[in-house]
Order: C-alpha cells, then sequence, then structure tokens
C-alpha cells in the first residue's frame, strides 16, 4: 500500500511540474481556438455612383443562459420576450416559455434567432438581458457576410462572383484586389462540440477590401435590359444580348445577357456578349465593303448584277432573301438592302487571286483575335486563312457575308464603334477606376487599338451607308424622323452538328432552317455619334419572326430612342415641334393628375419612377425608392387620407 501510494504521489508530481506546461498547453489546444472573421469585400459601383455589388453582414444571434443570473433573469424575461416578439413576430409568452425551458436545461448555445442583419443586430444587443454583454447576459452573436446586389440582377454576369461557383465577371478578375483582410477572435469550446466567443471584442479587426468602379450606367443598363427581355419573351427565344458602348471612351454603359430557362423565363445565364463566338452573318457585310472601298477596289457607285438573287459558287448556293433579286444595283445599295449576291460578287472578283490581302483587312479590323478583356471566359474567334486545313474553295465568298467565320459579339460592336468614331478603334472596357477607402488608386484610360482602320473618305461614305439602311434599307422598319440612326441588320442560319431530334432520329450536321441568329449593329445619333450598340438574339420562334430587321433591329430602336429622350446629347439637331405620342400622352396624363385635388393617397403603381415621385412630393409627401423602373408597391395605401409631410415607400420594378 505504501508504495502504491508513493508511486501515486510521483505520478501527480511528475504531470503537475514535470510535464505540466506540456499538458497545460494540449488542455487550451482542444478547448480554446481562433476563429476567423471574414472581411467584407470591396463594393462594385456603377460610374454614377449607384451600389451594384456589395457585402452585407448577417448575425445569428445564440444565448447562453447558464451566465446570466437567475435573478436578473426573473426580472427582465418577460421584457425580453417582448422585444424579441416585436423583432421576430412569434408571440411574447412562447419567447417566455422558451426561454426557460432553455434555462431550466442549463443550454449554453440556446440559438435566438439566424441571418438578421445588422441594424437589428445593434437593436437586439440593448435589449434587456442582452445589453448586460456576453458574460452576465449570455448574448452571442457569429457574423457572416454574404453578397448582394442593391439593384437587383442585372449585368449580373457582367458583375460575376468570387464564390465556390469560382471567379467570373469583374468580381473574378478582381478578388484579389476586392478581398481584403480577415480579423480573429478566440473561441471556447463547450457543450455538445460546439464553440462560443470568449469575449464580445475581436482579437483582430477585419479590414474590409477595396471598391470597383465600373463603367456601367445605371438608367442605361436598366433600359437595355428591359428592351431585350421584352423581345426575347415576345419571339420566344432561347437566348440574346445587347450592349452599348460610349464611342469615343469605350466605356461599356450597359450590358445584358439574357438565358431562357425551363419555366419559360428569362435570367443572367451567361455573358453571351463576351463569350459566345458565332457567325455573325450580314452585319459582317460592313467589314468586307470597307476592305474593298478603301483598297480602292470598288467605289460606292460601282454597279454589280445580282442577277435573279441567286448564283451558284463551286456547287454551293448564295441566295438573296429578295425573292428575284436586285438587278443591277450599286455598291452602296448593295448594303442598304443586305444583297448576299452583291457581295459575294464585289468580293470574288476582287480578292479571289489574292484572298491573303482580304484577310489582312480583317485582321486590321479586330476580328483574328480576342480584344483580351479581364474578365475571364472571352470567346475565341475563328477566321480561315489559306494556310489552314479548313480553307476551302468557297471560304473567301462565304466570309464575305458573315459565314464560315466565327466572332463574338463585342468585336463586332468594337468594329462598328470604330467606324462611328472616325476610324479609332478603342478597346470596350467594364473598369473606370480601382478606389480604395475612397482615395483612387488607379484610373483606366482608354487604349487604343488601331488609330485609324480606314481613310476619311471610306468612313464618310459608309457612314451614311448604314444611316441609308435605317432610312431606306433593310432596317426602315425602325426610322425615326425625330432623331438618327444607323446600322445594320444581320440574319444568319445556325449551322448544328450532327444530333437528334424530338423523334429520336439522326439528323446530319448542316445550316438549319428553323434555328436563326438576328442581329442589328449600329449607332447613335448618325451625324456625331454618342454611342454604339448591338443586339443579338438566338433562335427566335421562326412562326413570329427571324429577321434581324424583325427581331432585333427594334430593341436597338427603342433602347436608343429612351436613351435620347433621357440622356443630354450634345450637337443634335432636333426640330422642336416634334412630339412622340408616347411620351406626350404619358405628360398629359401626368398632367392631368397633377391637376386632381387630393384629399386621399393616389394609386401610383405602374407609372415610372420619376413621375411617381414628382407626383406625390407635389402632394405634399416625403418620397423614398428602392430599385428602378416602374412602381410595383407603395407603403401608403391608395385611398387612405393624405396627411402631409408623411413618408411613403416605393419599391420599383
Amino acid at each position: 500500500m505504501t508504495v502504491f501510494l508513493l508511486a501515486i504521489i510521483l505520478r501527480v508530481i511528475n504531470l503537475q511540474y514535470v510535464q505540466g506546461d506540456a499538458y497545460r498547453k494540449l488542455a487550451t489546444e482542444l478547448t480554446i481556438r481562433q476563429d476567423t472573421i471574414y472581411a467584407n469585400k470591396g463594393n462594385v459601383y456603377a460610374a454614377d455612383g449607384n451600389l451594384l455589388a456589395t457585402s452585407m453582414s448577417k448575425f445569428n444571434v445564440f444565448m447562453d443562459l447558464v451566465t446570466v443570473d437567475p435573478v436578473v433573469f426573473e426580472k427582465h424575461v418577460k421584457g425580453l420576450s417582448v422585444e424579441l416578439s416585436n423583432m421576430l413576430g412569434s408571440t411574447a409568452s412562447y419567447y417566455e416559455k422558451t426561454l426557460r425551458r432553455a434555462k431550466n436545461k442549463k443550454r449554453r448555445y440556446f440559438l435566438i434567432t439566424r441571418n438578421i442583419g445588422y441594424t437589428d443586430y445593434l437593436k437586439m444587443r440593448e435589449f434587456p438581458i442582452f445589453n448586460l454583454g456576453v458574460y452576465k447576459g449570455g448574448f452571442i452573436a457569429k457574423q457572416r457576410t454574404e453578397r448582394a446586389h442593391p439593384i437587383g440582377k442585372i449585368a449580373a454576369r457582367t458583375i460575376g462572383y468570387d464564390d465556390f461557383r469560382g471567379e467570373a465577371g469583374i468580381e473574378g478578375a478582381f478578388a484579389a484586389y476586392m478581398q481584403g483582410e480577415n480579423g480573429l477572435r478566440w473561441e471556447q469550446k463547450i457543450a455538445k462540440n460546439q464553440w462560443k466567443p470568449i469575449a464580445d471584442y475581436n482579437e483582430k479587426e477585419p479590414i474590409d477590401g477595396h471598391d470597383i468602379i465600373t463603367t456601367i450606367d445605371v438608367n442605361i443598363q436598366d433600359i437595355t435590359h428591359h428592351a431585350l427581355l421584352r423581345r426575347l419573351e415576345y419571339f420566344e427565344a432561347d437566348h440574346g444580348c445587347a450592349v452599348v458602348m460610349e464611342t469615343a471612351t469605350g466605356e461599356i454603359k450597359a450590358i445584358s445577357n439574357l438565358g431562357i430557362t425551363k419555366k419559360g423565363t428569362y435570367y443572367e445565364k451567361r455573358n453571351y456578349a463576351v463569350w459566345e463566338s458565332h457567325e455573325p452573318g450580314s452585319t459582317f457585310k460592313l467589314a468586307s465593303l470597307i476592305a474593298a472601298l478603301d483598297d480602292k477596289m470598288i467605289d460606292t457607285a460601282t454597279v454589280v448584277d445580282t442577277e435573279k438573287g441567286r448564283i451558284y459558287i463551286h456547287g454551293s448556293k448564295v441566295e438573296d432573301s429578295h425573292k428575284g433579286g436586285y438587278g443591277k444595283i450599286s455598291a452602296a445599295r448593295v448594303l442598304e438592302v443586305s444583297s448576299n449576291v452583291g457581295i459575294v460578287k464585289l468580293i470574288k472578283k476582287h480578292y479571289d487571286h489574292q484572298p491573303e490581302k482580304f484577310i489582312k483587312k480583317i485582321e486590321s479590323y479586330g476580328f483574328t483575335k480576342p480584344i483580351g478583356f479581364q474578365i475571364k471566359g472571352e470567346g475565341k474567334p475563328i477566321v480561315p486563312i489559306p494556310s489552314d486545313k479548313r480553307w476551302n474553295k468557297i471560304s473567301l465568298e462565304w466570309m464575305s457575308w458573315g459565314y464560315g467565320i466565327s466572332v463574338t459579339p463585342m468585336q463586332t460592336l468594337m468594329f462598328y464603334n470604330a467606324v462611328a468614331n472616325n476610324g479609332v478603334m478603342v478597346k470596350p472596357r467594364f473598369i473606370k477606376e480601382l478606389r480604395k477607402q475612397d482615395k483612387t488608386e488607379k484610373l483606366f484610360e482608354t487604349i487604343v487599338l488601331n488609330p485609324k482602320i480606314a481613310s476619311d473618305t471610306t468612313l464618310s461614305k459608309v457612314r451614311k451607308i448604314l444611316e441609308n439602311v435605317v432610312v431606306r434599307g433593310t432596317a426602315n422598319n425602325i426610322y425615326s424622323s425625330n432623331f438618327s440612326m444607323a446600322g445594320k441588320t444581320g440574319t444568319a442560319k445556325k449551322y448544328l452538328p450532327k444530333h437528334l431530334d424530338k423523334n429520336g432520329k439522326t439528323v446530319a450536321a448542316g445550316y438549319s432552317n428553323r434555328h436563326y441568329v438576328a442581329s442589328f449593329a449600329g449607332f447613335f445619333p448618325a451625324e456625331n455619334p454618342k454611342y454604339s450598340c448591338i443586339v443579338v438574339i438566338h433562335e427566335p420562334k421562326k412562326e413570329k419572326g427571324y429577321y434581324g430587321a424583325t427581331v432585333a433591329a427594334p430593341v436597338f430602336k427603342e433602347i436608343a430612342q429612351k436613351i435620347y429622350t433621357t440622356t443630354p446629347i450634345d450637337n443634335q439637331v432636333v426640330n422642336e415641334q416634334v412630339r412622340f405620342a408616347e411620351i406626350e400622352k404619358a405628360y398629359l396624363k401626368y398632367e392631368d393628375k397633377l391637376q386632381e385635388n387630393y384629399s386621399k393617397i393616389p394609386n401610383v403603381r405602374g407609372m415610372s419612377g420619376m413621375d411617381a415621385l414628382s407626383l406625390l412630393e407635389n402632394i405634399g409627401l416625403k418620397v423614398k425608392i428602392s430599385g428602378v423602373g416602374k412602381v410595383q408597391s407603395q407603403s401608403l395605401k391608395k385611398g387612405t387620407k393624405l396627411i402631409k409631410g408623411r413618408t411613403i415607400i416605393l419599391k420599383l420594378s
């Protein structure tokens, strides 16, 4: 017994003094740890300061009921229950019963609520009992951040993300810059393998990431998004994109990419404008015409015989959409009416023996290699050259009218923008500046990729032709005497690989007679271009229409018209007597509303946000607005008594 007792004493001495430090360290490591507090990523802003993407703090709130003194608990549990009821919704009696039950069970990590915002978190900290802090009041809050888009999902694919899905768009390209520095705090292990903060302060405070200012204009983005969406819905198209670019700077003012879901709705599925490389069709004819004009192979007055609208080259058919052809027409008219036969005959005659010269021109127009965006996922263009395996006897002729090549919508837009910009090809860009704590760290200047794509004489001629396309050519359906536009329609059959149809039968690869790509690229105003724009819509329902003039051009017109009526454009000559019927009607309706003697709250649902704001402020209300577009809901119900000075909150679409 004595020996056994001595052994125990020696063991205790060994554990306490010889190995004591090592075991104390091990115990601490098993019960205490450092928890990472993730920093908020930087914000993404529109050019006008609107917030496009931000990190929002969310809190899960727990309560350690063991640390709360029983006397304090009994005194304040009813008050705490009432406050929780007011904020979270359940009855006060429910919270009181729940808290008493948890107190009796000695719960140390009892869940109060999840995912409350920062404002509610601050309020909850001041509730009875909770205001005593983590040690006496048992208040435990675990913070996390989530990404939010305050103005909705417009331009979502371009704004992008950096999360479990990977890196995409602007946020993916600048992930390291926006990340910030994470903070730390100590946590202690408690029952049921749970961890709670030791203190209500952080060991190291997180430092938020840096901000990015984009070139996006929220007003133009809203116009572009809804104009494209309406057209996609009407034609039941598979997907489409629309981009608006500032001519002189290359700044992308709006970019919308919408794809269809199984339910028939549309959302920002992929960044089609940047990613999707496809056969452009007739919008590419402008490049062919400029090349021939600039090489002095032809003039705009050069006559070409389109015959009866159909020719064969090495057994392959080239056909105009207009049955019977256009007869003998000028090169300028070839582009205005988009004659496939005309452009093919012109290019074949002058470049068939020297295709390399034509390819060199196409290369100078930016079609042979990617633009080189900072955001990931840019599509690769395909332009065959005579030394390629894919080059064949009809490659040159097919290329001249937009087949046999593949380019992205952004490349086509960049080329049309150069035509509008007196031949100066600028690189499209999405970023205006990088900002750190309200101080500009880096400004992004305009990058010139080609100082002159063609002579001034050539550019002057083709700009006039593009204006005539709208006045008397294939896009005359969008002509307006109130403001000028210039551009080119495009309609291309889609090449489908070998596949199975709905009945399970094998269909050979080839150009489809049911699947089309409709497009329109151009600029406005025609005389002094401020913006260039491209619209591309894939696979519209054929029964409703599939030509570029029918499907895509009206989107361009709506965008141009709404930008024109909401954005000042210099040097635009306008007849002061001109009136837009719809605008005039809306204005008169608004004036009528102002004349009413309001004693009750009016119904402003369906009105534009700006009209509703003016109306409500004029009748004495204070107005707060969230979102953009038309009014979806109003906080004060229509018909209730009007009390001047009250605040009404409008939620816009």
